[in-house]
């Protein structure tokens, strides 16, 4: 017999993760109803209550930080290419 793993997709484990943290039925009542193991509900709920934390952190600055260092690769790039159009204009002789 040849076991396949099943995929499960975020919304399925959202919905199956909240429950569990409900509290309303236990791991094993979960496992029956979506046809989950009870230590795969056990590890979902875990996953979403550490990703809660991560959900009320100040994102802001770390976007911010983001968008910054790419502007700068972006600035960057722009210098490169102005120097190489420069040098290209020099010597293909339409600067004089």
């Amino acid at each position: 017999m040849v076991n396949i793993r099943n995929k499960y997709p975020p919304s399925f484990k959202a919905k199956v993760a909240l429950e569990a943290i409900r509290g309303e039925k236990t791991s094993a009542e979960l496992a029956s109803q979506y046809q989950v193991h009870p230590s795969q509900i056990r590890k979902w709920k875990g996953m979403a209550l550490n990703g809660m934390i991560e959900l009320f952190t100040d994102n802001g600055q770390k976007r911010d930080k983001e968008k910054d260092l790419f502007i700068e690769e972006l600035y960057k790039e722009i210098g490169q290419l102005k120097v190489e159009l420069d040098w290209l204009k020099k010597k293909s002789g339409l600067i004089v």
